[in-house]
């Protein structure tokens, strides 16, 4: 690719608004926020229905996008993001929180389903694929039962705010990690076996 070319389109899910911004359900745009930080990437510019910035992440030129569409509906706007920039969607990265998970785990994967995240669910069928690497951040671990959005929408709690900052830290070295190493040595170094769960949940 030619220098300056968008490799790589990172996108985080999450939903529009203050009232969101410190849900589980926003963990995706927490992420990408820190990733930005850590890089000195401003994501400011409007293009696609999404909140974005451009600039180098492990040496290759990244385009950061958060979905303004909110979370059901983020798949036009990641879509719309691809296609400008010429990328297949295998070239995208999606950071996502995932019901499924403990809180503070976290898991690399190469491709997949949605495991029941509308978000994902509406992505995959934008792009027509589901084969794209993704990063997904555990919130609760329990099974599936009662209400998942009033789990994933509720604001953070006082021990989970303390544990935050862990938390999209090692996702935005996770999406390093793919951009610089690939997806499998990713996975080996950052999907930890959490407590009482299976290595593949899938």
């Amino acid at each position: 690719m030619a220098e300056g070319e968008i490799q790589w389109l990172v996108a985080g899910l999450g939903n529009p608004g203050a009232e969101y911004e410190r849900t589980p359900h926003n963990l995706g745009f927490l992420a990408v926020d820190r990733l930005a930080e850590r890089h000195g990437i401003r994501i400011s510019r409007k293009e696609a229905m999404a909140l974005v910035g451009q600039g180098r992440v492990q040496g290759v030129t990244v385009l950061l996008a958060k979905p303004q569409t909110f979370m059901n509906l983020s798949g036009s706007s990641v879509n719309g993001l691809l296609v400008k920039a010429g990328l297949k969607p295998e070239r995208l990265i999606l950071l996502y929180d995932d019901l499924d998970l403990p809180w503070t785990s976290l898991r690399v994967r190469p491709s997949g389903s949605a495991g029941g995240h509308k978000g994902v669910r509406d992505v995959i069928r934008a792009v027509g694929s589901d084969e794209f690497p993704r990063v997904r951040m555990g919130i609760h671990g329990g099974r599936r039962e009662g209400d998942g959005a009033r789990i994933v929408l509720s604001q953070f709690g006082r021990a989970q705010e303390k544990d935050l900052d862990e938390v999209v830290d090692r996702a935005a070295a996770a999406v390093e990690s793919i951009i610089a190493d690939g997806v499998e040595m990713s996975m080996t170094r950052f999907n930890r076996r959490a407590g009482g769960l299976q290595e593949e949940e899938e």
